[in-house]
């Protein structure tokens, strides 16, 4: 009796035992698959979020001044979420707010949420606005950098390029290749270059991908049969900004037949100082030639050197709460900036070929600080010129951008005078320009 007790007890201490482990196993593999149920609903949640994220990067890029997802209402805005069956599992939360005035970086928030769990993710990111600014040099036409040009930015042309100077950024065109109508010879790549040794004509069926390797001049690369840049949108920038001034910035209208525009002295003491143009130097003495906007080419474009002769001051302005000046007129502009950002657009409405109006630098326009506290944006209907003299050397702090025509200088003789040369144009900023820029002339060519 007492050998047969001892194995029953035995028997129901394994049994015990057994039934402990089993259930402290299923109770422990209970809480595996919770915690796993609910790290799936977290990976869920923060896909959702991260949906929100990418449908607003989709939405900032097509309607890129609409903070308001589409409804003109304060936020949030909810957007449910559906898998591939049609079945919506979520939704996520859309907080935005706005850039800074100046600023271009948006705030966003997304928080997603499933629909049978309390389970929530939240994403906050910045996202810029597509800015032609991220370029050095954006052209709509040929372009030839000379050698000793020295380019850190990107470069884009919607046409060909020939580059013969150093670029540290990449050199990009919408065309495969195209006829140099700087020389005779056979079509070139697109992005090209004429440092020895000269590339190679491109076959008869290019592939960007025969492109030679160029280092010593493009650091970064060169790539061609890109993706156009838009310059047509520019005219709805410039009617944006047009009635932005005239609700509570700087907002001047066309001076008058008997005037030539205004001039805009940017003090770094947080003033502006605009002068009425009453006459400009003209000269009759000297030949003054720009092939890419006179449509007869080789005639005289000008008798003007682009100088104030005579001006009235009008008043002091502080500087637009905003940043925005709009003037429907030509304006001279130059000084310093100081921990402001400022953009200046010069064009009249409604839009006549005949009528377009220019931005003229001929003394510095510069910045104070270079860590992002200062910009300065200019916008021409037309062209942005230099003036025949004032200083050896010119700095230029901003971004210009020329519309309709184009960033540069005239081709001045020497019956201009002893001081047509200038020695030096330094320009930190980007170059945004419809027809061909350039400040150096050689055998009559601008480059």
């Amino acid at each position: 009796m007492k050998q047969r007790a001892q194995i029953v007890f035995y028997i129901l201490f394994y049994l015990t035992l057994t039934l402990l482990i089993f259930s402290s196993s299923i109770l422990w593999l209970q809480t595996y698959l919770g915690f796993i149920e609910k790290e799936i609903y977290k990976i869920l949640a923060l896909n959702i979020a991260e949906s929100g994220i990418e449908y607003y990067r989709w939405y900032l890029n097509h309607f890129p001044r609409d903070f308001t997802d589409g409804t003109g209402q304060p936020g949030p805005y909810e957007h449910d979420f559906y898998n591939r069956l049609g079945e919506k599992i979520g939704e996520f939360e859309l907080s935005i707010s706005p850039p800074e005035e100046g600023f271009s970086l948006v705030k966003i928030e997304s928080l997603g949420k499933l629909v049978n769990s309390k389970v929530s993710k939240k994403i906050e990111v910045f996202l810029g606005r597509l800015s032609l600014a991220k370029y050095s040099v954006l052209v709509d036409d040929n372009i030839r950098f000379g050698e000793g040009t020295v380019v850190y930015g990107e470069i884009h042309s919607n046409k060909g390029i020939r580059f013969d100077g150093t670029a540290y950024n990449l050199v990009k065109s919408s065309l495969l290749t195209y006829q140099d109508p700087d020389h005779a010879g056979c079509e070139e790549w697109a992005v090209h270059t004429h440092i020895n040794p000269v590339d190679p004509c491109p076959p008869s069926n290019p592939d960007p991908n025969q492109l030679p390797l160029r280092p010593d001049i493009f650091k970064a690369g060169r790539l061609v049969g890109v993706s156009l840049q838009d310059f047509v949108g520019i005219s709805q920038d410039l009617a944006y900004y047009k009635n932005l001034a005239q609700q509570n910035c700087i907002y001047l209208n066309f001076s008058g037949v008997n005037n030539y525009g205004y001039e805009l002295i940017i003090r770094p003491d947080g003033k502006i100082d605009v002068y009425l143009v009453r006459k400009i130097v003209k000269i009759s003495s000297c030949n003054i030639y720009d092939p890419y906007t006179n449509p007869n080419g080789s005639e005289r474009y000008s008798l003007s050197s682009w100088s104030i002769s005579q001006k009235s001051f009008l008043r002091t302005y502080d500087y637009p709460q905003n940043g925005v000046i709009f003037v429907e007129d030509n304006v001279w502009i130059s000084g310093q900036i100081n921990n402001k950002k400022i953009l200046i657009a010069s064009a009249k409405f409604p839009e006549d070929s005949a009528k377009m109006t220019n931005v003229i630098i001929n003394s510095d326009l510069k910045y104070t600080n270079y860590d992002g506290k200062d910009s300065i944006g200019l916008i021409a209907h037309r062209n942005i010129l230099i003036g025949l003299k004032r200083s050896d050397i010119l700095r230029i702090d901003g971004v210009l951008i020329a519309q309709k025509g184009r960033i540069g200088r005239h081709y001045y003789s020497l019956g201009c005078g002893s001081e047509y040369k200038r020695e030096k144009i330094i320009i930190f900023g980007s170059l945004i320009t419809r027809k061909r820029y350039g400040f150096n002339w050689i055998n009559n060519q601008g480059n």
